[in-house]
């Protein structure tokens, strides 16, 4: 009993030694290496009373050293078919985004003080879809070991960077055993609880963690968007080219 005991606590000594930014990057470094990626996801839409609404989407997304390329196209229902959004990542510099509506035929860009909008009438904005890397945020404090849900987990606190972030803090719950994010608590503009994301069914395929499903909540307007991805393809071969501008209106 004494042996187990005193492993118990040099484990405890372990986790504690690592900082919110170390814990932030191991968290990063599992999900890289895909390279590439074609996702079939389903998000559903749930208002105050519970009523749903579901969309198809085609998720492309392509990894790069200095932030990732993605582009999000809407399969269905008809009033959003053919709508796309394109993000271009950027670790030391605001994300550039475009908005192609098929109604108008024409590309939108995204100012970067609209970012903390709606995206598409769901509970994620525009700057949540974008990759969450951590050279994208400040650490403070040192991180709690806690339990959530029967998994002990890092809890931890970052702040966005980026000057027009929706957020003033965002708290972090990542598991000590895989570095996989668990949770998300958003804090507004005016520090209250806006949102709370819940990320799970992760899975690895080819050696790289996948999130199979996030469950965005929030807390001030009682709504709540569900993501899940139904198909997944890493590796899946694409370049630069498919992320062009031109590629909005194809």
């Amino acid at each position: 009993m004494k042996k187990i005991v005193v492993a118990s606590m040099i484990v405890v000594s372990s986790l504690m030694a690592l900082t919110n930014l170390e814990i932030a990057n191991k968290a990063d470094s599992v999900t890289d290496g895909f390279e590439s990626s074609i996702a079939k996801t389903e998000m559903t839409l749930i208002n105050a009373s519970g009523q749903k609404s579901v969309r198809d989407l085609l998720m492309k997304t392509l990894e790069g050293e200095n932030g990732d390329k993605t582009i999000s196209t809407f399969l269905s229902p008809a009033d959003v078919k053919g709508t796309k959004v394109l993000g271009w990542e950027h670790i030391d510099r605001d994300d550039d985004q475009w908005l192609y509506l098929p109604a108008l035929k024409r590309v939108k860009r995204i100012a970067s003080r609209n970012k903390s909008g709606s995206f598409m009438g769901s509970e994620f904005s525009y700057e949540d879809i974008g990759n969450q890397n951590s050279g994208k945020y400040t650490f403070a404090g040192e991180p709690e070991t806690v339990i959530l849900d029967g998994l002990e987990c890092y809890k931890g606190a970052r702040t966005p960077k980026d000057k027009n972030s929706g957020y003033t803090k965002q708290v972090t719950w990542v598991d000590t055993k895989d570095f996989l994010i668990q949770k998300v608590e958003y804090y507004d503009r005016k520090k209250e609880h806006l949102k709370t994301a819940t990320f799970s069914d992760y899975r690895q395929i080819d050696g790289v963690w996948r999130v199979g499903k996030i469950d965005m909540k929030n807390h001030q307007n009682d709504k709540e968007t569900v993501l899940i991805w139904k198909e997944d393809k890493i590796k899946a071969g694409l370049n630069s080219k498919d992320f062009d501008k031109r590629e909005l209106k194809k």
